[in-house]
């Protein structure tokens, strides 16, 4: 019996570590019967294509319009057709402390235990459309609605001059809570304004039944769930 508990730990241990081995948890057994992106709420599926399986979006302008369908080159971008997983909290924003970030940003934090646990944690990751993802780069949110345009009806809105993400209300309180929880478990400083608007965030957006199914699966899968989803206060 020890030994398959201490199994059953050593799975979850690296399922935890691996951002690579996340994401495909995260598609396989978390998000199976909730197959829509974060921001837009785009259907997507998964396709084998040429041996190799795709998660991609159902492309449908209800949903969603790639803000740049081509590449300059002429080439098709593919980023607005996929599904990748985004972290709600930056990388940038959860790793600019380590020591290694300093000495070379991602790339040098790879073999660094602290940033791997954090890069691979399934409470910070969401289903998001490839562009958009790499559109919000590694910018805050900040506390305006969105103007739908760059993206169709997508309530999203990236301005690039002020660095900011703006989102539809009913994922603002997902996101804080993610917030908060990452805050404590890493030690990561979020600043007055931030923790404010988060604050606001998690009233104005109270917790649903995605979040509490999503975090019971995560419990099962990661070994451990995010309190404020459980009770906690903010």
């Amino acid at each position: 019996m020890n030994i398959l508990l201490s199994l059953l730990l050593l799975g979850l241990s690296l399922s935890a570590t691996s951002f690579s081995k996340s994401k495909k948890i995260l598609l396989k057994k978390v998000y199976f019967d909730k197959q829509v992106s974060f921001y837009c709420l785009n259907p997507y599926e998964i396709k084998r294509i040429k041996g190799k399986y795709k998660t991609l979006i159902i492309e449908d302008k209800q949903y969603y319009s790639a803000r740049k369908p081509f590449y300059k080159s002429g080439k098709i971008n593919i980023r607005a057709k996929r599904i990748e997983w985004e972290h709600v909290m930056s990388a940038h924003n959860f790793g600019k402390h380590l020591s290694c970030w300093k000495k070379g940003g991602r790339k040098a934090c790879r073999k660094d235990k602290t940033f791997k646990a954090m890069e691979a944690d399934m409470h910070n990751l969401v289903p998001s459309i490839g562009e958009v993802n790499a559109n919000r780069s590694n910018y805050k949110f900040g506390a305006l609605s969105p103007l739908v345009k760059q993206y169709g009806i997508c309530e999203v809105q990236i301005d690039f001059k002020k660095r900011r993400a703006y989102v539809r209300d009913e994922i603002k309180g997902d996101i804080a809570r993610i917030y908060f929880y990452m805050s404590d478990k890493y030690n990561i400083r979020m600043s007055k304004q931030e923790k404010n608007m988060m604050k606001a965030w998690n009233k104005l957006d109270p917790i649903d039944e995605w979040e509490i199914l999503k975090n019971s699966r995560l419990i099962r899968l990661q070994g451990q769930g995010n309190k404020y989803i459980m009770g906690a206060k903010i």
